[in-house]
């Protein structure tokens, strides 16, 4: 076999643009074919009380696997099975509430319409995605979702490039429109991906990140400044709470209030704290997002927040650097 000449730069970027317009253009097209069977799929597999099980071979396998991750992680239950696995043992995962989604763009992939038969027996239901609707898979499905595409992305129209985006945008949609169906909401998404960084944002309160109340530095609104300084320089906080005799913030004083006043010739031994704290310091709860702490954090150019509970006490602080440190900024 003779090796093949290289192109030129210039036409290798014309190639890629067009294939990039042929994969778009199989998507767009899909568009125009999603009507009553999509919605027969979704409601096919809400109806049943069992899991989604994706299969496939070869590039329609790869494609089925990352719908199997795509439904699994926004609320519907998944797992991929590879189509000749099947034949050998793993039709045992399968069970009659199940519904299994068959991916083949041809439709005629022989290791699927081995199992095809087996799968009814079982007393599951099919949804198949192929991309000739007159397929024997096609025919044998409850439900057939049209993945057709004009052509591949392939100079040779051979390799799957166009089919298997189409496939992949398809599968999308279907998880998309389920995870609407059920409700499924950011907090749900983000118990399915507690070690990414949209499950820290959305499952961390600020509970998890402030520091205790015996660890703030606090002092009564009659303190001199000279008591608020030594508090401010052990607290390590950047600041000093100022409660009254119930434990009610009434202020704070923060290194950025001291360096106002150092402006302004305050006399540090002799000044008293109230006429240079900043009064009616923002608060928020313990069971408020810890995000939420870090969004107002950033709108109000601020490094420190005081926590109170539902009757206004102070019950902890924290800092930019406390938010940091979870990784939730």
């Amino acid at each position: 076999m003779n090796p093949a000449q290289p192109r030129a730069p210039s036409q290798a970027a014309e190639l890629a643009r067009r294939v990039l317009r042929i994969e778009a253009d199989a998507v767009a097209a899909l568009a125009e074919r999603v009507g009553a069977e999509f919605e027969r799929a979704v409601e096919l597999i809400l109806a049943r009380s069992g899991r989604v099980i994706v299969t496939g071979i070869g590039k329609s396998g790869h494609v089925a696997r990352k719908l199997a991750a795509t439904l699994a992680s926004t609320g519907t239950p998944a797992y991929f099975v590879h189509a000749a696995e099947a034949a050998h043992g793993d039709l045992g995962m399968i069970t009659p509430e199940d519904v299994v989604i068959a991916l083949s763009n041809s439709g005629s992939s022989e290791e699927l319409l081995t199992i095809v038969p087996l799968v009814k027996r079982q007393g599951a239901r099919l949804i198949s995605m192929t991309g000739n609707p007159a397929s024997p898979l096609a025919r044998e499905a409850d439900v057939h979702l049209d993945a057709a595409v004009a052509e591949e992305a392939c100079p040779l129209n051979l390799a799957p490039t166009a089919s298997t985006t189409a496939a992949l945008a398809l599968g999308d949609a279907l998880a998309v429109a389920l995870l609407d169906a059920r409700g499924f909401g950011a907090e749900d998404f983000a118990r399915s991906h507690p070690g990414g960084a949209l499950g820290r944002r959305l499952l961390t309160h600020v509970r998890d990140v402030m520091r205790p109340p015996e660890k703030v530095p606090t002092v009564s609104g009659a303190a001199s400044l000279s008591e608020a300084l030594l508090q401010v320089t052990k607290g390590g906080m950047g600041m000093t709470a100022v409660v009254d005799d119930q434990g009610r913030p009434v202020g704070i004083f923060t290194d950025g209030d001291l360096r106002r006043a150092l402006e302004k010739g305050c006399d540090v031994r002799n000044a008293r704290l109230d006429g240079w704290m900043s009064r009616s310091p923002r608060t928020i709860q313990p069971d408020a997002l810890a995000v939420a702490a870090a969004e107002m954090m950033e709108r109000l150019r601020i490094s420190q927040l005081l926590v109170v509970d539902a009757d206004g006490r102070l019950t902890g602080a924290l800092t930019t650097h406390d938010l940091m440190l979870a990784k939730v900024i």
